[in-house]
């Protein structure tokens, strides 16, 4: 039997790239058996699950995913035992939220708790959360797959009500939960909810990304992970190795003709990556479909040990590891219309992590770990700290006097850690309604098929997206499985 190249196989599957969905598609197919080989271009793997001490001994700052909202809502990542299987971190609220009258609302773990924060808007989103959380963990393994309805994880059952009141919720633009609620505070909760999408908020479907974030916080809230995302990247391993899967690292993939014999190819790679290394197996349409796929917006991150942590001036904000720094509705829409559009807001909305404070791995001598980062227009080259630092001191008076050190990172910087940031986008491609289901083409379908039968495509540039849950990993070992069984069972 011969492999894609033509010649003898030795591998029923090879995955390039050993990001999450990479070794996620990898402990699947290892998992039924199939002898899997993944190859990773860097020295270490994870993609984005990288942490670093490069600014004070002892002290890490997550590379890119530090909090984990997807991660244990993940059916794939739940029946590998993730929820004992690393040490989790979770602050007393979920995320805060402060508003530019001092005051700040919390998004708690406890539904009832959270409605209270929102006065008048009480009962409208305990009545919009409480049939999603009534079937939650169902409802997320269906969301999170590539056509919700159609497919199911194994095990799980179809949430039909629940589906369809997400639906008419979800479906459109956060605007027109805007419309549902009367208060400030509801209205920037759910602005800096739906702001995580990176599209305007006028945009469909930003509603479901905001409804999706805010039943996490409520099922499992949004953790992190003890030591630093570099321990779920040790775990992801732990679990290929003991499926008897094969793991190369520093072994860059340049063309088609460097992966060792296999039966299947699977890209842990964006559109433009997996077009230079493939395109000479695909047909003119097929390229013409990954050539159009837009990548979203790119960010702007900034890693900082800061003394004695942020001084926020409402107090409240130090109860959680999450916060939303934007201020209004207003000011979060008019900041993500701009990047949508091309241009750098003078008041980005900014998302904060401080992990120093909640995990004692990540602050030392009273210097504490925070991270955070604003979206800008892909590729942007200029400087955000400035208007970054300004929005927290906003909210924060005395932040910059505590900084002691930082580290910045541009979309590019961002793109040469990992190429599958592409412009510094984190999303694997803009999540519009069009691209959400259909990406990164709209045929063949399943999109983790390609029109060459034995190379498949699982990157977070396929259904569902962005975000650390290995369900685009997943779902692809699926399409590879199928193509396998024509060379019989698993040897």
């Amino acid at each position: 039997m011969t492999g894609v190249s033509g010649a003898p196989v030795a591998w029923d599957a090879v995955v390039v790239g050993a990001g999450p969905n990479g070794l996620a598609a990898a402990i699947a197919l290892a998992r039924a058996g199939r002898r899997v080989l993944v190859l990773e271009r860097e020295p270490v793997p994870g993609g984005g699950l990288r942490s670093q001490a490069s600014l004070f001994p002892g002290v890490r700052h997550d590379h890119c995913a530090t909090v984990f909202a997807l991660a244990l809502a993940s059916p794939f990542f739940r029946e590998l035992g993730i929820q004992s299987a690393l040490t989790w971190v979770e602050s007393p609220a979920v995320l805060a939220h402060p508003l530019g009258d001092g005051e700040v609302v919390l998004l708690w773990r406890d539904l009832g708790q959270t409605s209270e924060e929102l006065g008048s808007d009480a009962g409208r989103y305990a009545a919009l959360l409480r049939p999603l959380v009534a079937a939650g963990p169902e409802l997320l393994a269906t969301v999170l797959g590539p056509a919700p309805g159609i497919y199911r994880f194994p095990g799980y059952r179809l949430p039909a009500a629940a589906l369809v009141h997400f639906a008419r919720a979800g479906l459109g633009p956060v605007t027109s939960l805007y419309r549902s609620f009367q208060t400030t505070r509801a209205r920037a909760l759910f602005a800096g909810l739906a702001a995580h999408s990176t599209l305007p908020l006028d945009r469909a479907p930003s509603a479901a990304f905001a409804l999706v974030l805010a039943l996490c916080a409520h099922l499992t809230g949004w953790p992190l992970v003890r030591g630093g995302a570099v321990e779920f990247a040790r775990w992801l391993v732990e679990q290929l190795e003991a499926a008897a899967g094969t793991l190369r690292c520093a072994y860059p993939v340049e063309r088609l003709d460097d992966v060792p014999p296999a039966r299947a190819i699977v890209l842990d790679l964006v559109p433009r990556a997996a077009l230079a290394l493939a395109h000479s197996r695909w047909p003119r349409w097929y390229r013409y479909q990954l050539q159009r796929y837009r990548p979203g917006p790119g960010v702007f991150t900034v890693d900082w040990l800061v003394r004695d942590g942020v001084p926020w001036r409402n107090e409240r904000c130090r109860l959680a590891a999450t916060v939303h720094v934007g201020g209004s509705w207003d000011e979060i829409a008019a900041a993500e219309r701009a990047v949508a559009q091309g241009r750098m807001p003078d008041r980005p909305f900014v998302i904060l992590v401080q992990p120093g404070r909640f995990d004692a791995s990540r602050a030392r001598d009273g210097i504490e770990a925070v991270w955070g980062y604003c979206h800008v227009p892909a590729g942007w080259t200029g400087d955000a700290t400035a208007a970054i630092e300004a929005q927290i001191e906003r909210f924060a008076p005395g932040f910059r006097d505590r900084i002691v050190a930082r580290r910045c990172w541009r979309p590019v910087d961002l793109e040469r850690a990992n190429p599958n940031l592409l412009g510094g986008d984190l999303t694997g491609g803009w999540p519009t309604l069009t691209q959400l289901f259909t990406r990164p083409a709209v045929w063949p379908w399943p999109p983790y098929r390609t029109p060459d039968p034995a190379i498949f495509l699982a990157s977070a540039a396929t259904p569902p997206g962005g975000g650390v849950h290995g369900m685009c990993g997943y779902w692809a070992s699926r399409s590879v499985e199928r193509w396998l069984r024509q060379f019989g069972p698993p040897s």
